[in-house]
This record gives C-alpha cells, sequence and structure tokens, in this order.
C-alpha cells in the first residue's frame, strides 16, 4: 500500500510540474506578444506625429518650390498611403516610401538659399528629421521584440504551447531592395531662372 501512494504522489507531483512548466511557457509567449505590440504602437505614434508634420512642412516649400511640384506630389502620396496603410506589413511599406520622399523633398531643398534660411522650414526639418532617427530606434527594438518572439515559438518546448495558442511568426520590418537604391534627385530646368 506504501508504493502505491508514493507512485500516486509522484505521478501527481509530476503533472503538476508539467502544468506548472506550461503555465509559465504561456505567459512568456503571452508577454512577448504584447512586447511586439507594444513596440509596434511605439513606432505608430511616432508615425502620427511625423504625418501630422507633413501638412505643414508641404505648405511652407510650397512658396519657394514652385518648380518641384513632382516632388510636393510624391511627398503627399506618401503621407495618404501611409495614413490608409492598415497593416504592420502596409504601414512598414508606407513609411519606407514616406522616409523616401522626405529625403528627395529635403535634398531638392538644398537647390533652394531662400527656403533653407526660413526659419519654419528650417524647424520642421529638424523636428521631421528628429522623429525619422526615433522611428528607426523604434523599428531597431520592434525588430528584436519580433525576433526574440519568432524564436522563442519555434523552439521545443514552446513551439507546443505556441500552437496551442495559434501564434504565427511574425515578419521583421525589413528595407525592400528598391528603397536600398539611391535616389535620383532632378532639378526643373527653368527653376534656376525663378530662384
Amino acid at each position: 500500500m506504501g508504493s502505491s501512494i508514493i507512485t500516486g504522489l509522484a505521478f501527481f507531483l509530476f503533472v503538476a510540474g508539467v502544468l506548472t512548466y506550461a503555465v509559465i511557457l504561456y505567459n512568456g509567449l503571452v508577454r512577448l506578444r504584447n512586447e511586439n505590440d507594444r513596440a509596434w504602437a511605439n513606432i505608430d505614434v511616432l508615425l502620427k506625429q511625423r504625418h501630422d508634420e507633413i501638412p505643414n512642412l508641404v505648405e511652407t516649400v510650397k512658396g519657394y518650390m514652385q518648380h518641384e511640384q513632382q516632388t510636393l506630389l510624391a511627398v503627399t502620396q506618401a503621407r495618404s498611403a501611409s495614413m490608409n496603410a492598415a497593416s504592420i506589413g502596409q504601414k512598414a511599406v508606407a513609411d519606407v516610401q514616406m522616409a523616401s520622399a522626405l529625403r528627395g523633398l529635403f535634398a531638392v531643398a538644398e537647390n533652394y538659399p531662400q527656403l533653407k534660411a526660413n526659419q519654419n522650414f528650417l524647424k520642421l526639418q529638424n523636428r521631421i528629421t528628429e522623429l525619422e532617427e526615433r522611428i528607426a530606434d523604434r523599428r531597431e527594438f520592434f525588430n528584436d521584440d519580433i525576433n526574440t518572439y519568432n524564436t522563442r515559438i519555434g523552439q521545443i518546448p514552446d513551439v507546443f504551447v505556441a500552437s496551442f495558442m495559434s501564434l504565427k511568426p511574425r515578419p521583421m520590418f525589413k528595407v525592400s531592395d528598391e528603397d536600398r537604391k539611391l535616389v535620383e534627385v532632378k532639378f526643373a530646368s527653368s527653376q534656376s531662372s525663378g530662384a
């Protein structure tokens, strides 16, 4: 009778240990998923702040860059695409387009000395540059969180709990091959007579 009690107790302790371990894994995966969501939300806040500055920037440069309507249109279209993006992947693509359009705008602005001397333009340029740097930092944190999450849900024994929770790998923020190319800036031929 004593050995059956010991066997029953050992079995009970084993089951309790497995359940406790499963709960610890479950809670760890929930924490990682929430950290991923928080990391993206931090990026999203900065993207919103940048979007709010774009109309001010476009209005400031409009009067100076009358021959650069294509550049201004690219910025406006990139902002619109970014604001209409719904998923993380769409927002990441739109963010890259916005950054590229802003780089093009700032590069073209270099050819307008009066614009470069405008205090509103300089403040907006500094603000957007600061936001771009903060977005880049947040992207790095986001990718670190996603990497940790994807690694955990792919490792044993976490993979079993992740499968039970229907967790799938999440994409990291990546720059497309097209966006790695150098931006070609073309100046309008008639601008020299107007500036």
